[in-house]
């Protein structure tokens, strides 16, 4: 049996606790991957079962670097449960069910084949309208029809990839855009007005931007209740909070009893590529593994805590910046024994951990933000990024000191 799931290394119970936005690593999955011949021809046979044809509808936050640095954890969140609130409702109306469970600011539902396109487009139109009458913040909306791999409650395959990167990298605010699937699928007399968003065509086709059309007025949402990343007494918390907006003793209150103040390590491998996307996926969740084996040997030491790895990254927390540092520095030698290396991001400050519904722990906050952007929008493979609020703790000083913009926003960040 693959070193991976020798059982004096393991315990099987461990792999049921990595958990996320697209659920539990798909353990069954990996181990049979490992222990094939690791061919496309394999790879596609392993995933037949869990093929799926529908709609993948993603959606993300626009602005929310910039509100974060301007109004309190608990607000914020608060303004983005309301937010999925309302893309939840109206998306299971019509037949849709959340994927994964919903941790950050981005959300992803599935619908499926039998659902029109026109009905779809007329959906994401009227959350739109919804948000723009209810919700302080706003969102960018992307969809496509396609074949996906549905598997352990996650979205996986190059055109679920896709969409997801489109909606979170290249919508504004108030927009919506579907892949040149749907737009095909449109009735040639429908109402919408329609542009094509993309000069060049992405690996789906090219991009459409729906400007204008018709709303749904023949559903009536019921269950708000999306796939909540929190505890049932923090999510029923934060509904009273909405109602209380210009409360800051209620806001206090909550921020005191739920948040702890945490110093928060992102750590992405560098993924493995191959011409067929199928292998390359398998290769990176089996991959994901490497991940668990160096953070179950190094947190113990270090005094952390592992909130969870999916695909290529991994989130810790711990209560010193120090500890974080040693932690995240021994982190990148051992990975680089194993020959793979890694961008890594180191903030502290405010931070919301709860068990997870579905098992493992879920973590919101700007740290986790702030971690992201230095290691992921901007880092170099190789390198690890701490931010200003970690130089106020530790000594520093012969780090190099980098600045640089994202999202609207200035960051500077120290190279070690």
């Amino acid at each position: 049996m693959n070193r991976l799931f020798n059982h004096q290394l393991y315990s099987p119970a461990l792999f049921d606790q990595a958990q996320d936005i697209i659920g539990c690593l798909p353990i069954k999955l990996i181990q049979q991957w490992e222990e094939s011949k690791k061919t496309p021809q394999t790879a596609f046979e392993l995933l037949e079962d869990y093929k799926f044809t529908g709609y993948s509808v993603s959606s993300d936050s626009a602005g929310l670097t910039k509100l974060t640095q301007q109004q309190g954890l608990i607000k914020v969140l608060a303004m983005i449960n309301q937010s999925k609130e309302i893309v939840y409702s109206f998306g299971a109306a019509i037949g849709g069910e959340g994927i994964g469970v919903w941790t950050a600011d981005n959300t992803q539902m599935l619908y499926p084949s039998s659902l029109s396109a026109e009905r779809l487009v007329s959906a994401m139109m009227t959350i739109q309208r919804e948000m723009n009458k209810n919700c302080q913040i706003k969102i960018g909306m992307g969809a496509h029809y396609g074949d996906f791999y549905l598997i352990n409650g996650g979205l996986y395959g190059l055109e679920a990839d896709v969409i997801e990167d489109i909606t979170e990298n290249e919508t504004e605010g108030d927009e919506i855009v579907i892949s040149q699937s749907i737009y095909e699928l449109l009735p040639r007399n429908h109402d919408f007005k329609i542009v094509q968003k993309t000069h060049t065509q992405t690996p789906i086709g090219h991009i459409f931007r729906v400007l204008d059309g018709p709303v749904l007025t023949d559903i009536l949402p019921k269950e708000r209740k999306y796939p909540i990343p929190y505890s049932d007494e923090f999510y029923y918390e934060l509904l009273a909070y909405s109602n209380r907006w210009h409360d800051p003793q209620l806001e206090r209150q909550l921020t005191d009893k739920f948040t702890q103040n945490k110093a928060v390590v992102l750590i992405e491998r560098e993924s493995h590529h191959s011409e067929i996307h199928e292998t390359a996926m398998l290769m990176n969740l089996s991959r994901s593994l490497i991940l668990k084996e160096i953070g179950i040997n190094l947190l113990a030491e270090n005094q952390g805590q592992e909130i969870n790895v999916v695909g290529s990254s991994g989130i810790y927390v711990f209560d010193q910046a120090q500890f974080a540092i040693d932690f995240a520095k021994k982190f990148r030698q051992e990975l680089a024994v194993k020959e793979y290396r890694c961008r890594i991001g180191i903030d502290v400050g405010l931070v919301v951990i709860c068990d997870s519904p579905t098992g493992g722990k879920q973590i919101a906050g700007m740290p986790i933000n702030i971690a992201s952007k230095m290691a992921q929008d901007k880092g170099e493979f190789g390198n690890l990024y701490l931010s200003q609020n970690v130089k106020e703790l530790v000594n520093i000083n012969q780090c190099k000191e980098i600045k640089y913009t994202v999202s609207g926003i200035g960051i500077t960040a120290y190279i070690l």
